[in-house]
C-alpha cells in the first residue's frame, strides 16, 4: 500500500511537470511568433509608409455676419518610397519640373537609402499632385491631409493666426481654440469635420477690410514703419475691427516670423503720449476735486531734479481744464496728477487697466512697463503719456470705460450682449466723469486751437484725442521719429463706438521732418468712420450742433 501510494505520488509530479513543460513551450513560442507577427507588420508598415494620424479637421471660423474668415480644405502630401525608387537622380531631376524649388542634394540624401518611407513635401495643391502623377514615378505617391484655408488673406490676419502643418494653432484666435480644449477632443477622435459647428466671431469682415485698407494707404502715404487701427463697440467690449501693418498672408506665411510682422494693437508697447492725457485729466475729475471750471497755472515750467517739464505750444497762462485739456498741456496734466497724488495717480492707472495685462482671448498681448518705483518724477511724466508703456489696444479699452459711462470691461473677440458685459464690467470711473470726458472729447473736434479737428467727420459728431509721442532712440527722446496716435469715439453724445489709430514714425509729405498726430493718425480715423459707420449701424445727423456747450463757458480763450 505504502509502494502503491509513492507511485501514485511520484505520478503525479511527473504529471505536474509535463504540464508545466508544455505551459512553457507555449509561452516561449507563443513570444517568438508575436514577435515574428510584429516584425512582419513592422516590414509591411515601412513598404507602404509609417501609421502616420491624419491632419485634425478644425471647426469653420466666421465673422458676425457669417462671412467665412478660416475653413478646411482637402490638400495633398508627397512621400516616397526609397527601397523601391530605382534611380533617385533621374527621379529627382523629374520631380523638379513640378516643385521647381526642391533641394536636390536633400531630397537625394532621402531617397539614396533602404527606408520604406519619407517625406519629400507636404501640403501640395490638387495640380501639383496631378502633374507629378503624369511623371509616372515608382516610389512616389500621396497622402490626403487636411490644411487650413483663409478666404481673406491677409485682412484679419493677425486676429485668426496659423496653424502648422499638422493643423494645430499656433498663433492668434486659432491657438485660443485649441487651448480651451479643441487639441483635446481631436486627439480623442470627438472632433471631426462632421461635428464641429462653426465659431462665430464679434469681427465684422467689411469694417476689417476698411480698418486694414486705410492703415496701408496712411502708412505709404507718410512713409511710415507701421500703422494700425482697432474699432470696439463701445456699449459691449467688442471688438469690431483691429488691424496692423506690415502684416503677412497666412494661406503662404514664409515671412510671418519677421522682426517686423509684429501686432503692433495688441503685442506692441508704446508710450501713447497725450493720448493719456485722457485718463489724467478723468482722474483729476474724478477725484471730486477738481471740476471742469478749476484752473491750473501754466504760465511757467515745471523743474523737478534735472528734468523741466515744458509745453509744445504753451500759452504761458493759467488755464481752466477744458483750456489744458484741447491745449494738450504738459504743465497743466501735471498739475491735475499732482491733486492726487503719487500713489494714487499709479492706483488709478491700474484701475483703467493700463498697468496689467489686457484681458482678452487673443494670445499675443504684451504685458505693461512701469517704474519698478514711482517717485514724484515719474506721476509728472505719466500725466502726459512718458514714462509707461502700454499698448493701443490697452489704451483704447480705457477709453471705452470714459465714454461709455464709466464701466471698465474686457475686450472681447466673440459676440457679447450688453447684459453680459455689464456683468463682466467694473466701473471705473462716475457716470458725470464720463460726461465730462464725453464734453472735453467734443471740444478737442471743435474748439479753435483744438487737435482733434481731422478726426471729424461731417454728421457723425466725432470726438477725439492726439497724441504725438517722440521715440526713445539710444536713451533719448528723438526729435526726428514720432510714435502717432489718436483715439475718437461717436456719436461723441452717447458713443457707440470707439476708435483708434496709429502710426509708426510717419513723416510729412514732401520733408523727411516727423509728422505729428494730427496731421497723420487723426485723419486715418476720419477715413475708418466715413466708410464704415453706416455698415455698423451709425446713421448720420446734420442738425444744428448740441450737447457740447460754447467754448468760452468754461473759459476758452
Amino acid at each position: 500500500m505504502i509502494f502503491e501510494g509513492s507511485r501514485k505520488a511520484a505520478g503525479g509530479r511527473s504529471r505536474n511537470r509535463m504540464a508545466l513543460t508544455m505551459v512553457l513551450f507555449v509561452v516561449i513560442y507563443g513570444a517568438i511568433g508575436a514577435k515574428l507577427v510584429y516584425l512582419g507588420s513592422q516590414d509591411v508598415a515601412a513598404e507602404r509608409g509609417p501609421v502616420v494620424r491624419p491632419t485634425v479637421s478644425r471647426p469653420d471660423i466666421v465673422d458676425r455676419n457669417g462671412d467665412l474668415l478660416a475653413t478646411d480644405v482637402k490638400t495633398f502630401s508627397l512621400f516616397a518610397e526609397p527601397r523601391r525608387i530605382i534611380d533617385p537622380d533621374e527621379t529627382i531631376e523629374k520631380l523638379s519640373t513640378v516643385l521647381t524649388d526642391l533641394d536636390f542634394a536633400e531630397t537625394y540624401r532621402r531617397l539614396d537609402s533602404d527606408r520604406g518611407f519619407v517625406w519629400l513635401r507636404r501640403q501640395l495643391t490638387p495640380r501639383q499632385k496631378s502633374d507629378i502623377l503624369g511623371l509616372g514615378l515608382p516610389g512616389i505617391n500621396f497622402r490626403s491631409e487636411t490644411r487650413r484655408f483663409y478666404p481673406s488673406g491677409p485682412t484679419a490676419s493677425y486676429i485668426i493666426g496659423l496653424t502648422n502643418l499638422d493643423n494645430k494653432g499656433i498663433s492668434g484666435l486659432e491657438k485660443y481654440i485649441d487651448d480651451q480644449g479643441l487639441a483635446d477632443l481631436q486627439s480623442l477622435g470627438l472632433a471631426t469635420g462632421s461635428n464641429l459647428v462653426p465659431i462665430g466671431l464679434s469681427i465684422d469682415l467689411r469694417v476689417q477690410h476698411i480698418v486694414r485698407d486705410e492703415a496701408l494707404k496712411a502708412m505709404e502715404k507718410f512713409r511710415a514703419k507701421a500703422a494700425g487701427a482697432v474699432v470696439i463697440n463701445a456699449k459691449t467690449g467688442e471688438i469690431v475691427a483691429m488691424s496692423s501693418v506690415p502684416d503677412f498672408d497666412p494661406n503662404n506665411p514664409v515671412d510671418a516670423h519677421k522682426p517686423d510682422k509684429l501686432n503692433r494693437m495688441s503685442a506692441g508697447l508704446y508710450e501713447m503720449g497725450s493720448t493719456i492725457k485722457s485718463f489724467t485729466t478723468a482722474m483729476a475729475l474724478d477725484s471730486g476735486k477738481v471740476d471742469l471750471s478749476s484752473k491750473f497755472d501754466a504760465s511757467r515750467p515745471i523743474r523737478i531734479g534735472r528734468q523741466t517739464i515744458r509745453d509744445f505750444h504753451g500759452k504761458n497762462r493759467i488755464l481752466t481744464v477744458p483750456e489744458v485739456f484741447i491745449y494738450s498741456s504738459n504743465i497743466g496734466s501735471a498739475r491735475e496728477a499732482d491733486v492726487v497724488g503719487i500713489e494714487g495717480h499709479r492706483d488709478f492707472l491700474k484701475r483703467i487697466g493700463l498697468l496689467d495685462r489686457t484681458p482678452t482671448e487673443l494670445p499675443e498681448v504684451a504685458m505693461p512697463m512701469e517704474p519698478k518705483v514711482w517717485k514724484k518724477v515719474h506721476s509728472i511724466t505719466a500725466a502726459f503719456g512718458h514714462g509707461f508703456s502700454t499698448t493701443p489696444l490697452q489704451t483704447a479699452v480705457g477709453v471705452v470705460a470714459l465714454m461709455n459711462g464709466g464701466r471698465l470691461m474686457p475686450p472681447t473677440f466673440f459676440p457679447r450682449t450688453r447684459e453680459e458685459a455689464i456683468a463682466v464690467s467694473k466701473q471705473a470711473v462716475s457716470a458725470q466723469t464720463s460726461r465730462d470726458m464725453r464734453y472735453l472729447y467734443r471740444l478737442n473736434a471743435t474748439a479753435p486751437g483744438g487737435s482733434g479737428k481731422r478726426g471729424t467727420v461731417p454728421g457723425f459728431r466725432v470726438g477725439g484725442k492726439t497724441g504725438t509721442a517722440e521715440k526713445v532712440v539710444d536713451g533719448r527722446y528723438s526729435k526726428d521719429k514720432n510714435f502717432n496716435a489718436f483715439v475718437a469715439a461717436f456719436p461723441i453724445d452717447d458713443p457707440q463706438y470707439v476708435v483708434l489709430t496709429i502710426i509708426d514714425e510717419p513723416k510729412r509729405e514732401n520733408s523727411n521732418r516727423a509728422a505729428t498726430a494730427g496731421f497723420s493718425a487723426a485723419p486715418i480715423a476720419a477715413n475708418i468712420i466715413r466708410r464704415a459707420a453706416l455698415l455698423l449701424g451709425v446713421k448720420p445727423t446734420f442738425d444744428a450742433e448740441t450737447g457740447v456747450g460754447h467754448p468760452l463757458s468754461y473759459g476758452l480763450q
